[in-house]
């Protein structure tokens, strides 16, 4: 009876240990559920046109805004934020621009003021600043400035250094268990090094040799010795030698090794020095999605896990193995190569002359799938002897750059002559820029994360904090008005929380504005705001290249800013803005119960005369010297409000009344009145009385010193790309045509058949001029394609 007894309670204990092991992995797919739910992920990409730009030049974009986890265009943020940042990270440059359907385009000018440099651009939106500056896209571009002197070399003054750095697979060293140790070395222009390394013992004896593979990048098995200390030296291509320290190895922890187990099976090894059968938990996802859990106990300190292939998406997986309280102990990247590539290709000939047109066929089409639709974005320009590194192409980008810290140099070679060498290559290149995307306390924290920015879905938010101008302290649940003078005129509504935020969501705000913002000043008179700078206030660790100008390019450059100031003189620049509909009344309060255009009726010499005599929705009262409006009911037979209805004079509120009496009547076009309560945001009116000017200047009135009125740059309108037409016989245009970029065409969208056509004009520079198409078709399949042709001289 005793045994029983003792085997039944340890059946039972195994039991409610393999219970509360369960709920342990219930627990992490829960919570790792919840917050991918609402993390979502987006990823950019933008396509410039060139590589190089002089200042007065314009850069065009295209911007692609996907789901980070399948790669597919995103509808979710309508305004993208793009900014050239100098070394310092200060911002030369910064627009806005929309977007619809996870697509959208612009252009900024290179304002003369830069110094020639190498420069970051970057863009981004307002969901993805709630994460780090890391998921921002980044490229770099040159800027010369020709106006201003400058070294063209300023790297070769500096001290030669390398920046070595040395990634243990896992994360840790361990004394007594050997781990795969990748390397990385780069210069100062960010590309790797050749060398030879050595790992030395503090006795300086020589434990391992090693080499770099690639790119200066490499890896070399090491086993740490109790107490040991190491250290790398490395001779460069010139002898110099350098040293730099080995990660310490650590006396107890943990150590992981990732290997392809089979063609179909991932093997996950982990070895620890902790002593006992602890048990630990696997945890493999794809950019958050795919998610893989396991438990497994560390049996002689070893375990081992092993993952279908099958379940894994395509792309950079994390593997993260934690400890029982659920804290990281080891993390490795791998890299499952994808099966599809938008194939790319374009048709035209070889040579053309001056003022020609040309007709390039375009077809896009997944390999090994029948044709469809892709969205393409193509730039033509000038590829003459002042030239720069090439951007990134897409399918790159989003497959390794876009997931990897740091620079990752010539990623398009891991996609070409597919090798066990370059997957060996590959596999070094997610040892050694391997990170935690994710902050594992948001994710398996006891509290759900708050993210302070949120996706602008409808419009732009423009974000104030409302402060007391006393002691500058927030002031909380006070109301706020926003307001532009535009036609048609919107006014905008927001109360302040308890930090004193208020945030306006503005829609169609193209452009730049000066806009007014004031609380009720018919309640409140002691506050006043301070407006938000939208662009992102962190960045990237990623660093800038640098800066090398040909000196021999003197006669070349002088050339190129002849015909840039040429461009800009003789040839228009073209926006194409949606221009306003002028309808009888305001959009954001729709149709008004009465209506009264004032050339319709008598004209009186006095606004109480003109509300008395003929406005009949509006009863004037004045009770102690002040002058107040009344506003009929209309669901209400014979009853009127008791309170000011809003007043407004071209869209902006006027809390008194009193101005409005005392304008010249002569200087309004119409009244409107809105009868009825009217609910905006948090805030309810007794009717709306709405004046608007003939020019919509507010007819010279002057609002209240308390009103704050400053200039606003709303989204930027539209901007086509102008190039001459010479299909009228107007070849012989004396009118000169230096284009350095020939042709920009950002949204190319093939057929159901996967083809199209772009049409343009050759301009009046002979040479030769590259093609860049990138592209991505709706199932997030990327691609890309670059071809060049030359251009002679005509014989007129």
């Amino acid at each position: 009876m005793k045994i029983r007894i003792l085997i039944s309670y340890f059946l039972l204990l195994a039991v409610a240990a393999h219970a509360q092991e369960d709920a342990m992995l219930a627990s992490m797919k829960e919570r790792f559920g919840l917050y991918t739910d609402r993390a979502v992920q987006e990823k950019m990409y933008v396509h410039v046109d060139r590589p190089l730009y002089l200042v007065g030049e314009t850069i065009w974009f295209k911007a692609y805004i996907l789901n980070g986890a399948t790669h597919r265009l995103m509808d979710l943020s309508k305004v993208g934020y793009l900014e050239v940042l100098d070394s310092e990270n200060n911002a030369v440059i910064q627009t806005k621009f929309g977007m619809v359907d996870g697509k959208g385009n612009g252009s900024v000018l290179v304002p003369p003021a830069i110094i020639s440099g190498k420069y970051k651009l970057r863009c981004y939106t307002n969901w993805m600043k709630n994460f780090s500056a890391e998921h921002y896209f980044e490229t770099p571009i040159s800027i010369v400035n020709p106006f201003v002197r400058f070294d063209p070399d300023r790297a070769s003054k500096e001290e030669v250094r390398y920046d070595v750095q040395f990634f243990p697979e896992g994360g840790r060293l361990v004394n007594g268990i050997e781990s795969k140790v990748a390397f990385r070395a780069v210069g100062t222009d960010g590309k790797g090094i050749r060398f030879k390394g050595e790992i030395l013992n503090a006795q300086n004896e020589i434990v391992k040799e090693f080499t770099p593979e690639r790119n200066g990048i490499g890896y070399f098995k090491l086993k740490p010795d109790e107490n040991a200390v190491y250290k790398a030296v490395i001779t460069d291509s010139r002898g110099q030698r350098f040293e730099y320290p080995l990660p310490k190895a650590e006396s107890q922890g943990y150590v992981m090794e990732v290997k392809d187990s089979t063609a179909t099976t991932i093997q996950v090894t982990v070895m620890g020095s902790m002593g006992g059968d602890a048990s630990i938990y696997m945890l493999a996802h794809t950019r958050q999605a795919n998610p893989q859990f396991a438990r497994k106990i560390l049996t002689n300190n070893k375990a081992v896990f092993l993952l279908d292939k099958s379940k894994l998406a395509e792309g950079i997986s994390h593997i993260t193995i934690f400890n029982e309280r659920l804290k990281p102990l080891c993390e490795r990247l791998y890299f499952k190569r994808p099966q599809k590539s938008l194939v790319v290709d374009a048709t035209l000939g070889k040579s053309f002359v001056t003022r020609e047109k040309v007709a390039m066929d375009l077809s896009a089409g997944i390999s090994q799938a029948a044709a469809g639709m892709s969205n393409l974005s193509v730039s033509i320009y000038l590829n003459d002897s002042i030239q720069a590194q090439p951007q990134q192409e897409i399918n790159s980008y989003l497959w390794l750059t876009a997931d990897l810290k740091g620079q990752v140099e010539s990623p398009e070679y891991y996609f070409q002559n597919i090798n066990p060498d370059t997957d060996r290559q590959l596999d070094n290149l997610m040892l050694t820029h391997g990170w935690r995307r994710l902050k594992w306390d948001n994710v398996f924290g006891g509290q759900l994360m708050n993210f302070e920015n949120l996706p602008e879905y409808d419009g732009h938010f423009i974000i104030a904090k409302l402060l007391n101008k006393a002691d500058g302290t927030p002031a909380m649940g006070r109301e706020a008005y926003l307001a532009a003078l535009e036609v048609p005129a919107r006014l905008y509504v927001a109360q302040s929380d308890q930090n004193g935020k208020v945030m306006f969501e503005v829609r169609q705000f193209t452009g730049p504005k000066e806009i007014t913002l004031q609380t009720n000043l018919a309640q409140d008179s002691t506050y006043r705001f301070e407006v938000a700078n939208p662009f992102s206030k962190q960045f990237s660790s990623t660093s800038i290249p640098p800066f090398y100008f040909d000196k021999t390019l003197e006669n070349q450059l002088l050339t190129r800013s002849i015909n840039m100031q040429t461009v800009n003189a003789y040839l228009p620049r073209i926006y194409t803005e949606k221009k306003a509909v002028l309808t009888d009344s305001l959009p954001f309060f729709g149709v008004p119960d009465e209506k009264y255009f004032l050339d319709d009726f008598t004209r009186f010499p006095t606004m109480e005369e003109v509300l008395r005599e003929y406005v009949k929705g509006v009863l004037v009262r004045k009770r102690q010297k002040e002058f107040h409006f009344r506003m009929i009911d209309k669901l209400v037979p014979n009853t009127y409000y008791t309170t000011d209805p809003l007043i407004l004079l071209d869209g902006i509120p006027i809390f008194d009344a009193d101005k409005i009496i005392e304008m010249d009547p002569l200087k309004v076009k119409k009244i409107e009145l809105l009868s009825s309560r009217y609910f905006m945001g948090p805030m309810t009116y007794t009717g709306i009385v709405s004046f608007s000017t003939y020019r919509s200047d507010l007819g010279g009135l002057e609002l209240d010193p308390k009103v704050m009125v400053m200039p606003y740059e709303g989204v930027q309108a539209q901007r086509e790309f102008y190039e001459p037409r010479y299909d009228n016989n107007n070849t012989s245009s004396r009118i000169p045509d230096f284009r350095n970029l020939m042709h920009w065409a950002p949204n190319v969208v093939t057929g159901k058949d996967g083809k199209a056509r772009v049409e343009f004009y050759t301009s009046d520079l002979p040479g030769h001029y590259q093609v860049v198409i990138q592209g991505i078709t709706p199932e997030g399949v990327a691609g890309s394609k670059t071809l060049s042709f030359d251009v002679t001289k005509r014989n007129f």
